[in-house]
């Protein structure tokens, strides 16, 4: 569950994701698409990687980055 204490503050959040939670470390908005650079507030952060500590804006760059050549074989 979110930790809500986070939310405070306007930068960049610090934050563990972890299996099915994630938990702030250092308050703040938003965190870093780990693939695009997009900024993902807080409250809409739902897709990340346990392994690789990075979250993702959207299910399908998630899906790319876990899977890279994937794409390359269906072309």
């Amino acid at each position: 569950m979110l930790n809500k204490l986070g939310l405070s503050g306007h930068g960049e959040a610090k934050v563990e994701y972890l299996d099915g939670d994630f938990r702030i470390i250092s308050p703040g908005a938003y965190v870093l698409c780990a693939v695009t650079g997009e900024r993902i507030p807080l409250e809409q952060l739902s897709l990340w990687s346990v392994d690789r500590q990075e979250a993702y804006a959207t299910p399908q760059i998630a899906l790319e980055r876990t899977f890279p050549n994937a794409a390359k074989k269906k072309a």
